[in-house]
Order: structure tokens, then sequence, then C-alpha cells
């Protein structure tokens, strides 16, 4: 039986030198480990070698693809050379993930699957400019198709009456619609106004949100922005937008790609702001309530 070491030669915790050196790991011993990432949608990562930065929208075999947020797509391998907020990781493919209970559309309403056809209702939701309504078939399409609800594009406020005229609303034929910059004061205030004291009144809703356009409606988060720039009086909004963000903007294609940027950024309705949210259930619920 060997004979037991003397105190001198036993391990002391406080002492580094004590012990036995190679046990462990000790090749891994100071060296920083790189932590593991699936490549997610829309997770925005940077490649530390080229610097090129952009959002994951697909994932080929071993391959991640990236957008830029001017739309620029490229291609990388997965694996190491990535970058998540300023730290080095390795990029894997997302794992399958497992059926969650019943799936939910992007408004948050549970998804109804396999539904017929339904023909549209009478009623119908006018919503001022090409953006808002695209942005609310983006969020609120699968609802307004089971509930048979069309969604027809208004070209600015200022049409709104003669809109109205040669849709006739009327008793189960309602018009609901959602108005850009809708605070007091304004004229799209005081035209609202007129038309819910006109003849059709009774069966037509105009809703607002307080933005100065849809974009706002979309929250700054979604773009990695802290909140939207304030732009001077004089300067077209957007333009103004696409210049604080380092957008380009000289051509009214840059305008349209900078939309497509945001919409695409928009995965439910947890993206939106609450001021936007309320007014778009309050119309489908006004233009989807039994006539009474």
């Amino acid at each position: 039986m060997p004979a037991t070491p003397p105190d001198s030669f036993r391990s002391d915790p406080h002492d580094r030198y004590s012990g036995d050196v190679l046990a462990g790991d000790w090749k891994a011993r100071g060296r920083k480990v790189v932590p593991t990432v699936e490549a997610e949608r829309d997770l925005v990562v940077e490649l530390a070698e080229s610097g090129f930065c952009g959002a994951v929208i697909g994932i080929e075999k071993n391959i991640v693809v990236l957008e830029d947020r001017f739309g620029a797509k490229r291609m990388f391998p997965l694996g190491h050379g990535f970058l998540v907020d300023g730290e080095a990781v390795q990029l894997v493919a997302p794992r399958p993930k497992a059926p969650a209970g019943r799936l939910r559309t992007a408004s948050g309403s549970f998804a109804v699957e396999s539904a017929p056809a339904r023909v549209a209702l009478p009623s119908r939701i006018f919503v001022e400019g090409r953006h808002d309504a695209e942005l609310v078939e983006k969020v609120w399409g699968a609802d307004l198709r089971i509930e048979g609800v069309v969604v027809e594009y208004l070209e600015g406020v200022d049409v709104l009456a003669d809109a109205l005229a040669e849709f006739r609303p009327g008793p189960g034929r309602k018009a609901g619609v959602l108005v850009d910059h809708l605070v007091p004061g304004s004229k799209e205030q005081r035209i609202a106004d007129a038309v819910m004291r006109g003849p059709h009144g009774a069966n037509v809703l105009v809703v607002g949100h307080p933005f100065i356009d849809i974009w706002q409606g979309v929250k700054p988060a979604r773009l990695g922005k802290e909140a939207w720039p304030v732009i001077p009086r004089g300067t077209e909004w957007k333009h103004g937008v696409c210049d604080a963000f380092g957008w380009p903007h000289a051509e009214q294609a840059d305008i349209a790609r900078a939309w497509q940027h945001i919409l695409g950024r928009v995965r439910g309705y947890g993206d939106l702001e609450p001021a936007l949210l309320g007014r778009v259930e309050e119309l489908i619920d006004f233009v989807t309530a039994p006539a009474g």
C-alpha cells in the first residue's frame, strides 16, 4: 500500500501550483467558448470578416441567406465567422419545432384550417393608402377572408365622400374607414366629421390612428431603431425618414423598397403599435356585426 504523502505535498486550494496540472481539459483553459446560435428568421447577424450585416431570411441546406437593409441578399455557409450584437457566434440551422397546439394567425386569432371559401359580405373596409392596405392584409388578411370582408384601397381621404356615395352604405351594407393622422383639428378630422354627419353616417364608421403615416404604426424596434425620427416641416416625411435612417431615397423606387423592408420586418400584431391595432379591430367588429 503506497504511503500517504506528507502534508507538504497535498493539494492546496489556495496554491495554484499544487495538485495535478494535467487533470481536466487543460487544453481548453483560457480559451473563449464561442456560443452556438440557431439561424432563426429575422435574426440580425454580421460577417466578422467583411462587415456585411443582414437579417436571416432563409436556410438552404448548409447555407444561410441574409438580406441587408437595402434589400441586397447574400448567401454564406453556416458555422463560425458571424457576430450577433458584436459577439462571435457559430450559426447553425434551427432545430425543427414541435407543433404547439392550435395555430394562430398574424393577428393573434386562432387559425381556421380547411375553411371553405366564403362569399364576400356586402360590407367593406376602406383603407387610405396603398401601404396601409398592404399592412392590413399582412396582419389581418387571414381573419378577413374567413369573415368574408373585402378591403378596398382609398386614394386619399379627400375622395372619401365620393367613394361612399358610390358604395351606398345602408343597413347590412356597412363601411368602415381607416384614416391616417386622424387628430383633433386636422383636415382628416374635419372630413371624417362631415361624413359621419352626412346621409350615410348611421352605417359608416371612420376611425384613424395618430401617426403621420402608417410606417409609424410599426414598432421602431423591429427595424433596430429606438424611435421614428422627427422630420422638420417642409420635408416630405418618407424621404426624411429614409434620410435619417441612412436609406436611399432619391427616387420613388427607393421609397417603395424602404416600405417593403419595413413590411418585411412585421411578423404579426405584436410588431404594431396598440393605437393602430385597436382601430383595425374596431372596424372589423363594426362591419361584421349582425344587421340590427
